[in-house]
């Protein structure tokens, strides 16, 4: 479910990292970390360049999880 609070931006997969944690990089250029919820598992795995959306607290805009649409 997602948060009322919860800030929604576009990014890319630059890496994958160890089980479902991904660098993502922002329109911006910056790079954050994303986690992919188990709920959420695709049938294969996220390649780099693939663009997805990130869900991003406002507290910390320093990781946030992935969701596929």
């Amino acid at each position: 479910m997602s948060r009322p609070d919860a800030i929604e931006v576009e990014g890319v997969i630059v890496e994958a990292l160890r089980d479902r944690l991904y660098r993502v990089r922002l329109p911006n250029g910056h790079q954050v970390l994303g986690h992919l919820a188990k709920k959420d598992l695709p049938a294969g795995p996220l390649l780099n360049g693939r663009v997805v959306v990130l869900e991003m607290s406002s507290f910390d805009f320093s990781k946030g999880r992935i969701i596929l649409k």
